[in-house]
């Protein structure tokens, strides 16, 4: 397997295991991955939040790691990427905000390199305005913002553990999708795993 070269959008409570447990197995089966976040520099780290599904009508939200920034967001390249995660929590509804951000993630569409997305990591495709006549899933949530940018909406299994993929876009509705929604990523990138 050719070893693919990522890019992690991240930011201050990015969820903890959307942002961690990506970036672990992705260099678990050899690819380089690289994690940012505006106005951080390689080293820093971004606070995380866990969120958790535990009875309420929405998701709680507790103190997670520090996460460490591998790269300075104000360096890199999109073109030198082969993909690109866009983890959840908090951090999209900001990062959004940036035409930086914007701008990366409309490159890795235009482009049609593989793009996975979480929960509420979708907030950026949507910014971007780059779900437009792609079927993705996301938090429940955020639901109106995809369909209002012109996507059609996977529904969310009761689990929150299924991924949906649409050409080149892998998304999955929450951490307890990981396994199927990184499957599906690895797929979209051309990595074969064999036992």
């Amino acid at each position: 397997m050719a070893a693919k070269k990522i890019l992690m959008l991240v930011g201050d409570f990015v969820e903890d295991y959307e942002a961690m447990v990506p970036f672990q197995m992705l260099l678990m089966v050899g690819h380089d991955v690289h994690t940012v976040c505006p106005g951080k520099k390689a080293g820093e780290t971004v606070a995380t939040a866990v969120h958790d599904f535990e009875g309420h009508q929405t998701y709680t939200e507790k103190p997670g790691h520090n996460f460490t920034v591998t790269t300075t967001f104000e360096e890199i390249k999109a073109e030198d990427y082969d993909g690109l995660v866009i983890p959840g929590g908090r951090s999209p509804e900001y990062l959004r905000l940036n035409p930086e951000v914007i701008a990366c993630v409309q490159h890795f569409a235009k482009a049609n390199k593989p793009i996975a997305a979480v929960c509420h990591g979708q907030q950026l495709l949507t910014a971007a305005d780059v779900v437009k006549g792609k079927t993705c899933t996301a938090y429940p949530a955020v639901k109106p913002e995809v369909e209002a940018a012109g996507g059609t909406w996977c529904e969310v299994n009761e689990t929150a553990s299924n991924a949906c993929v649409d050409g080149n876009i892998v998304t999955g509705p929450a951490w307890p999708a990981h396994p199927e929604w990184m499957r599906e990523f690895l797929k979209v990138l051309g990595s074969t795993i064999e036992p």
